[in-house]
């Protein structure tokens, strides 16, 4: 009769989901934070949502700012009485170009912040599949010398 016998400790499988990380990228890019929300840390999402939203704020203010200090300058052009009078023309347009830089900014910023969402719930799903235990820690501490001089370092040592 054949037979296993394990003895003290007990094993552990668990399952590996290869296409867990691809899922949660797809879910954030459908909609960011819902990779997030699939890897269970749903503290990330108001972050995730504060940041893209907050750039996306900034986009839409600097927009209404360039669209203000431009319809003014081609109102004077035209003849038209504008809503700065006090400014001259130098300064409507430092005023467009300030404002189209911000909203530019404003833009990189919100797009960088929607793919870091991306590769953040990727990255999550990869490391939940990651195995920690017992085996895997830190045992010695070494300090190497070479030609007699001591060389600050670590060693990590680690069995499979």
């Amino acid at each position: 009769m054949d037979s296993l016998h394990i003895t003290g400790k007990s094993l552990f499988k668990n399952e590996i989901d290869p296409l867990s990380p691809a899922k949660a990228a797809f879910y954030s890019a459908v909609l960011p934070g819902l990779g997030q929300i699939y890897n269970k840390q749903y503290w990330k999402v108001p972050i995730v949502w504060g940041t893209i939203g907050a750039g996306l704020y900034f986009y839409n203010q600097n927009t209404q700012e360039y669209n203000k200090y431009r319809d003014a300058y081609f109102n004077r052009k035209k003849g038209l009485p504008d809503e700065f009078p006090q400014y001259s023309d130098d300064v409507l347009i430092d005023a467009q170009e300030y404002y189209r830089k911000q909203r530019e900014t404003s833009l990189m910023l919100t797009i960088v912040a929607y793919f870091l969402n991306i590769i953040d719930a990727n990255v999550s799903a990869h490391l939940k599949q990651w195995n920690v235990n017992d085996n895997l820690s830190i045992k010695t501490i070494s300090i190497p010398t070479y030609n007699r001089k001591k060389i600050p370092g670590l060693g990590l040592h680690y069995r499979f």
